[in-house]
């Protein structure tokens, strides 16, 4: 039969309609086994698993970033009533470099200022300790209570404190900063860390679809139970945790200032930083201001001493309570062998991230209790 004459045309390889053809054609299929697939994503995690551990500053930057998203997405919700989102992201932000610069121009100058004259009068509170210790082991040297002289006695201890000072120092202050400035400049990663903040934020619903989507359909509902709770008790807890931090930085401060200890403001923020640390960071935070007032007078260091239990009970039995609203809801004791095994698992990043950790945890427990079901047999 002539094609020409039928009005048909030749098939070809260009020309077919199987969806063969050079410009039509889709990726072609790779067949793989599923051992094969689990040892593609088995490689690509323990890549991923590589670069993290290799570049520490990666995780450190991203989960930083992650926490300012998520202590800004208050006052980027509350902006957004008004003016757009992009708009509230952007104000937010404005505001939190105002209040950056106002702490690197004035507070910090000032901090800088009296924690080198406080680490430089440190030597002298220490010897002051050590006369103190051998008035106090003179008593039980004169009716043979101590196996030595109250002056080897006193300098062990006094030898052992100094000692423990600078490794208390070292792990809270000079791992961090050594790894914020040491691996870039103080500049770039505070950069970063804001870019990755304002990323999360201005893309939220970007990388919430993009989670919804990943689930299947039937589930997405229980997805976006389990997106909003886990969002919720992480930036409930982070924006609680900062205003705690803040308050009792401040009152320490200012409660310090108005008895006439010295070095307040270096001692406030000292109070703020260890308060970071559950349990722990109270009697960490104490520990200096007590040395300082020690210096004055045995008297001023009781006052000082009940002045910190006051502040802790204040701390433990008002402002957490009511400013984090309960949002971990885990025991105490949980809290605090969480912390322990956050340490000894990974130092002091393992005691800064247990806490919200035990919140993920716990988040996840409710979502799966209510949810898994044992099938019947």
């Amino acid at each position: 039969m002539d094609l020409r004459s039928s009005g048909r045309r030749p098939t070809t390889a260009r020309g077919r309609g199987d969806g063969a053809g050079k410009l039509g054609r889709g990726p072609t299929p790779i067949p793989i086994s599923a051992s094969t697939w689990n040892l593609l994503l088995l490689a690509q995690a323990a890549l991923l698993l590589l670069v993290l551990w290799a570049v520490p500053i990666v995780p450190a930057i991203a989960l930083a970033g992650f926490a300012v998203a998520l202590v800004l997405s208050f006052p980027v919700q509350l902006f957004a009533r008004f003016v757009p989102r992009g708009a509230a992201i952007l104000l937010s932000f404005l505001i939190l470099l105002a209040l950056l610069l106002l702490v690197a121009y004035i507070v910090v100058p000032l901090l800088v200022s009296q924690a080198g004259a406080l680490v430089g009068a440190l030597p002298g509170m220490v010897q002051n300790l050590d006369r103190y210790l051998v008035r106090a082991l003179d008593a039980l040297y004169r009716n043979d209570l101590l196996p030595d002289t109250p002056e080897v006695i006193a300098a062990r201890l006094t030898e052992d404190f100094r000692n423990s000072l600078g490794v208390v120092a070292n792990n809270v202050l000079g791992r961090t900063v050594g790894l914020v400035f040491g691996t870039f400049s103080y500049a770039l990663t505070v950069f970063s860390v804001v870019f990755v903040a304002a990323s999360l934020l201005a893309n939220q619903r970007q990388f919430k679809a993009a989670y919804l989507a990943s689930a299947p359909k039937r589930y997405r509902h229980d997805a976006l139970s389990l997106w909003d709770a886990l969002g919720h008790a992480l930036s409930r807890y982070l924006g609680g945790l900062a205003l705690v931090l803040l308050i009792q930085g401040a009152l320490s401060a200012a409660a310090l200032f108005l008895m006439g200890i010295p070095y307040p403001l270096a001692l406030g923020a000292w109070v703020s930083i260890t308060a970071v640390i559950p349990f722990l960071g109270a009697w960490l935070g104490a520990v200096p201001a007590l040395l300082v007032a020690f210096s004055i007078s045995p008297g001023t260091a009781l006052l000082t001493g009940l002045l910190f239990v006051a502040i802790q009970q204040l701390e433990g039995n008002v402002l957490t309570p009511r400013i984090q609203a309960q949002t971990i809801k885990v025991p105490a004791v949980l809290v605090f062998l969480g912390v322990i095994a956050g340490g000894a698992l990974a130092g002091l990043a393992g005691v800064l991230l247990a806490v919200p950790t035990l919140a993920t945890l716990r988040v996840l427990f409710d979502f799966f209790r209510v949810r898994l079901r044992l099938r019947p047999r």
